[in-house]
């Protein structure tokens, strides 16, 4: 599937940046080839900068780099449900709870690295056995519909966005 054939009744539409970031891309091709590119984008942080973070009260280059896991965790979960046509409402998950409670200041690049490589390994493990019919289902997540196809795109565009931000605000310091 290509992010073109993406309806924005699949998702909500705080989420088309994400997508736009993408381009024209299909989603299987956007998952295997950040899990090649976004590796070596991590070993590439000067370790002195896992803990920075550019203004008080923002997050740290590791806090962000969890909360870019994190999301993918919850989302995947969310893609398998609506894939398995369980129509119960997932509720939204708030990310200024996670990201304190992540302890993601006390990891090293490494541990970030190969926690990236598992989730993203097992994310494509999980969009392989879905057909062009599951990748439409839908499903209700954060009181808004979402297909699984989406999600999948909204994880991708998720993980560019904040590796924009990373090299933008924290590494061009």
């Amino acid at each position: 599937m290509k992010t073109s054939q993406l309806k924005e009744h699949e998702y909500n539409p705080y989420y088309s940046t994400y997508i736009e970031a993408l381009g024209e891309v299909t989603l299987m091709d956007i998952l295997r080839k950040q899990l090649g590119n976004y590796p070596q984008f991590l070993a590439s942080i000067p370790r002195e900068k896992l803990t920075y973070s550019y203004a008080k009260g923002k997050w740290t280059v590791a806090e962000v780099l969890v909360h870019v896991l994190d999301t993918e965790r919850v989302f995947q979960y969310r893609a398998l449900r609506f894939a398995r046509k369980d129509m119960t409402p997932l509720p939204g998950f708030d990310q200024d709870d996670y990201v304190p409670n992540s302890g993601a200041n006390s990891r090293n690049v490494e541990q970030l690295i190969n926690e990236y490589k598992a989730i993203r390994t097992s994310t494509i493990s999980l969009f392989e056995t879905f057909d062009a019919a599951t990748l439409k289902r839908k499903g209700v997540a954060s009181n808004s519909p979402m297909s699984v196809a989406a999600l999948g795109f909204i994880m991708c565009g998720h993980q560019k966005h904040h590796r924009n931000i990373i090299r933008e605000r924290y590494l061009d310091v």
